[in-house]
Parts: C-alpha cells; sequence; structure tokens
C-alpha cells in the first residue's frame, strides 16, 4: 500500500484525541448550561438576561459609574452592534443613559444611573448566590484556582495584541 506523500501528511488536522474529546465536551456543556442558568436566574429575579448584567456591573466599577461606549463593549467582549442595543433597553429602563463625549463628537458614554446602581445593588445578592452554587461550592479551593489560571491562559490565547485584529468591539 501507497502512503501518502510527506507534504499531503502535513496537512492532515491535528484530531483530538479522546480525553481531549472528554474535556471539550464538558467544557461546552458546562459553559453553555452556566450561560443558561445565570441567564434564567437573572431574568426571572431582575427582569434582564446576564449580558446587561454584566454591563451594569462594569458601569458601576467605573469611575463616576460610567465608560465610553467603546471601552463598555471592549470590556463586555461584545459588538457594537449589539452593546448599543443593550444600551438603549437599558435606558428604556432607566437604568443607563448615554452623555456625549465633550473631547469628541462622534463619541459617547454610557452612564449608569441611581435606579440602574439601585437594581444592581438590589439584584447582586442572588445573582452571587447563583454563581456560588454553581461553581464555586462545587469546588475545592485548589480546584477554584486551577480553573481561574486555565481561564486565564485561555483568555490571554485569545486576545490579539496586533493592530487590525477581528475583534467584536471593532465590529
Amino acid at each position: 500500500m501507497k502512503t501518502a506523500p510527506e507534504s499531503a501528511r502535513a496537512e492532515e488536522p491535528r484530531w483530538l484525541t479522546d480525553r481531549e474529546q472528554r474535556v471539550w465536551r464538558s467544557y461546552i456543556e458546562a459553559t453553555t448550561l452556566l450561560e443558561d442558568h445565570l441567564d434564567r436566574q437573572l431574568q426571572r429575579d431582575a427582569g434582564m438576561p446576564h449580558v446587561y448584567y454584566g454591563l451594569l456591573v462594569k458601569l458601576a466599577e467605573s469611575p463616576r459609574r460610567r465608560l465610553r461606549m467603546t471601552e463598555l463593549a471592549k470590556s463586555a467582549k461584545i459588538t457594537r452592534s449589539r452593546l448599543s442595543h443593550a444600551v438603549a433597553r437599558l435606558e428604556k429602563s432607566g437604568w443607563v443613559r448615554r452623555e456625549d463625549c465633550p473631547s469628541d463628537k462622534r463619541g459617547q458614554f454610557a452612564v449608569l444611573t441611581d435606579e440602574g446602581y439601585e437594581v444592581l445593588r438590589r439584584h447582586a445578592p442572588g445573582h452571587v448566590d447563583a454563581v456560588r452554587q454553581a461553581v464555586f461550592d462545587r469546588l475545592t479551593p485548589q480546584q477554584q484556582e486551577s480553573l481561574g489560571e486555565i481561564m486565564r491562559i485561555v483568555a490571554e490565547g485569545l486576545e490579539p495584541s496586533e493592530a487590525g485584529a477581528d475583534l467584536p468591539w471593532l465590529r
């Protein structure tokens, strides 16, 4: 039987091993279930999806509870279009307002309102409890450290640093 030339073999994909396939599928299943769990909890308790809650948290943690829209999209890892839609919905609820940027006529700030801060303050305990029950209560302190280290490594590898990278917040 003839074997493929060396160049053809070099193009063969590096298929996942059975162990790697099990790890990958466990990761996908867990992250899908976790996101759904947190979405359901926040929809039920606060009337908002998890991504909106994350935007409110990022604003609450920012100086003067405000961020440039581009910075908010970047920190949330979402497209500017998705952010604009989310902020419009949060504005409708009275939880966020937009302000023009005085130094850049095209730029805008998203600002967490007092009402938005109160909504966040009121619903944070339930959300933290959901996160704790779903993740931290199931892991030993060593497993928590390992999970954090692994996720940092994965995130660092996926965050391109070169100019012109295809990043969600630039779309």
